[in-house]
């Protein structure tokens, strides 16, 4: 399987050069020439497997030139340690046909480890392939779970260096001291003034300047990416949609060939992408239902077809989501609008210049067969939360809620009854604060972070993981803060 570029698809590359490189030299997403097929008989042998095991099954399709040996240890290096559930992404019933999938029983406690503990091994093994001599610098952008879980999987990583910018004010409490406090002789950490979307686009920019290039290359280095951009971020969660599917036939949820419906909290589109790839290859899906918070710029594109990053920014509860620019959004329009480079140069082109861009009507009709969208403001948020710990016994984070308000709100318009998958990216005690004042407002005031955390235990019953619970005391080994305009600079210095 080749893959090629979202804004120039004469470009043909093995799957280990897409990841090794993490984005097209003119700034398109590397995406594969097909989505392989499984068949229903495919879904049901695969669901008699372990996770490790549906993980080599759907990679060995996209990474062909990656070995069996080689897909093997890379999935055990990734899953076989370090997860607190045997079946590493589990489901939980909340209700009768709506299961939550659990994706955050991984070392920093976000869905992002599901990614990012097994990127570290396939880029290793890529680069060995494609880039043999190359010192690898991964650049990451973070909204929050990004830069931790990154840190983390590459931490010490043989031949790798990883930075990683975060905006100062745009993350929580937790998710600062998970990633300012990072052990690792190859890791850097930055906060920029500015938001997600500004630490993004200068990474981007970062990433497609030919002299920043040409100065890495003449000390042997060379850039990738940990975001998901970078295709080695995008497959592995492919997997856990298809892993969903097979754990309900196990469980009995559904009968073999029944359709689900998938709703994903999702800012940069990337995690609602893989389940656009699982439906694509053939589990059987109704609607992927999109969820957004107060930054609801795909809730409105995915309603209208007009995107618009021209609007307020809001600073939230579920910082995770807080993002205008939603870079895997690339990659849907070029697979619906057939492979068309020209269009998404166009519309690309119109973002960057404009703000704006409206898809043509075919894309449009396609958009509104496979999605449905909702978004939720952070009282929204607070009152799912303790709507549901109350009716259900179960505790979700902010972004977790984000998905299960705008579910309730996508059945009771449609009367939908279709068995349910609603992805949970984060574990509640992330988000501390939020969480306790939804579930006992205002008990949160004069507290610090993990006074939140006792707190929280105490009136759910629910216990901190131990990873972020450790936290406390620690002292933050990375202090810096930086204009978004100076961060070249600051990669360089960190580089030394």
């Amino acid at each position: 399987m080749l893959y090629t570029s979202t804004r120039d698809k004469s470009i043909k590359v093995s799957s280990s050069e897409a990841i090794a490189h993490g984005i097209s030299a003119e700034g398109g997403l590397f995406v594969p020439e097909s989505i392989p097929q499984i068949s229903m008989d495919d879904i049901v042998r695969i669901s008699k497997l372990d996770y490790i095991g549906r993980a080599k099954e759907i990679l060995s399709l996209y990474l062909t030139d990656f070995t069996a040996e080689e897909i093997d240890s890379c999935v055990r290096g990734a899953y076989e340690e370090g997860f607190s559930s045997e079946k590493v992404a589990p489901l939980h019933t909340l209700t009768k046909g709506t299961e939550i999938l659990e994706l955050w029983k991984g070392p920093t406690c976000a869905f992002k480890d599901m990614a990012l503990q097994l990127l570290p091994h396939l880029l290793t093994v890529a680069s060995s392939k494609s880039t043999p001599d190359k010192e690898i610098v991964i650049l990451v952008a973070t909204s929050g779970d990004t830069g931790k879980a990154a840190l983390e999987g590459f931490k010490d990583v043989k031949n790798t260096r990883i930075l990683v910018f975060y905006p100062n004010d745009g993350v929580s409490p937790m998710q600062k001291l998970q990633m300012t406090t990072q052990e690792g002789s190859n890791v850097g950490v930055c906060a920029i003034e500015g938001n997600f979307d500004d630490a993004q686009s200068g990474v981007k920019k970062i990433f497609t300047d030919k002299a920043v290039a040409a100065k890495l290359e003449e000390k042997g280095m060379m850039f990738s990416s940990a975001n998901s951009i970078n295709w080695g971020r995008l497959v592995p969660q492919i997997v856990y949609y298809v892993s969903a599917y097979c754990d309900m036939l196990e469980k009995g949820a559904i009968n073999a060939g029944d359709e689900i419906n998938v709703v994903v909290p999702t800012g940069n589109f990337g995690n609602i992408l893989a389940a656009y790839y699982a439906k694509e290859m053939g589990v059987p899906m109704k609607k992927l239902i999109c969820a957004s918070n107060a930054n609801n710029v795909l809730t409105d594109f995915l309603k209208t077809g007009h995107y618009n990053r021209k609007r307020d920014f809001y600073t939230t509860i579920s910082p995770s989501m807080d993002i205008l620019i939603s870079s895997n959004l690339e990659r849907l329009l070029f697979l619906l609008s057939g492979m068309d480079d020209a269009l998404v140069r166009e519309w690309m082109g119109s973002l960057s210049n404009d703000g704006a861009y409206d898809v043509n009507d075919e894309v449009f009709a396609k958009l509104q067969e496979l999605f449905d969208a909702g978004c939720c403001d952070d009282e929204g948020t607070k009152a799912c939360i303790a709507r549901t710990f109350e009716e259900n016994s179960y505790l979700c984070d902010t972004h977790t809620a984000v998905a299960v308000a705008v579910y309730e709100d996508y059945k009771a318009v449609t009367g939908d009854e279709t068995p349910t998958v609603i992805a949970s990216t984060a574990n509640p005690f992330k988000f501390g604060k939020a969480v306790l004042d939804a579930v006992r407002p205002g008990m949160s005031e004069g507290m610090d972070e993990f006074d939140m955390v006792l707190g929280l235990k105490v009136e759910t019953g629910e216990d901190c993981p131990p990873q972020l619970a450790d936290l406390k005391g620690k002292t933050p080994r990375f202090t810096g803060c930086c204009k978004k305009e100076d961060m070249e600079q600051v990669v360089f210095d960190m580089l030394k």
